[in-house]
């Protein structure tokens, strides 16, 4: 298998340390360019109101056991799938996608909300959310609602 090299373009910088399951939707973050690129790589975004971005779990270990399949956080409750059917950080390869509402663009700074990546990640790509490339009809099983039911909101967890 070839491999792929990436290198990012820039890095996060919020409070959030460690991967946590939820309370999400609150997190305010900076998405700085690295120093050798343009700030004119944002210009533009500044129409939308949101970005998809690709992310790297950088705090996941190169050594890390990925299984097959399992239940998603580990709950039994739940049905035990492939791990291709699930959004977790213990991909084959750790890669994140998120959608994040821009708050604001300043420079090489991009300030999001929502970005669930912690302090650090590397930021693989950018790129506008564009209302037709989102699928109308969207199906998904019930446990992934009862899943995230606080991935995004403030919940009591510390």
């Amino acid at each position: 298998m070839e491999k792929i090299e990436l290198n990012p373009i820039a890095f996060v910088s919020n409070d959030r340390d460690h991967l946590r399951d939820d309370d999400w939707g609150e997190v305010v973050s900076e998405v700085r360019l690295r120093d050798d690129l343009s700030r004119e790589l944002f210009k533009g975004l500044e129409t939308f109101s949101h970005v998809e971005i690709v992310f790297v779990f950088h705090q996941i270990p190169a050594d890390k056991n990925v299984p097959d399949s399992r239940h998603p956080r580990n709950n039994q409750d739940w049905p035990k799938l492939g791990l291709l059917a699930q959004r977790s950080s213990y991909h084959p390869n750790p890669i994140g996608l998120s959608t994040a509402k821009i708050l604001d663009i300043e420079g090489s700074v991009l300030k999001v909300q929502g970005l669930d990546a912690v302090n650090g990640s590397p930021i693989l790509d950018i790129k506008p959310v564009y209302r037709e490339f989102l699928p109308e009809d969207t199906i998904q099983p019930q446990w992934v609602s009862e899943l995230l039911k606080n991935y995004w909101k403030k919940s009591s967890k510390p």
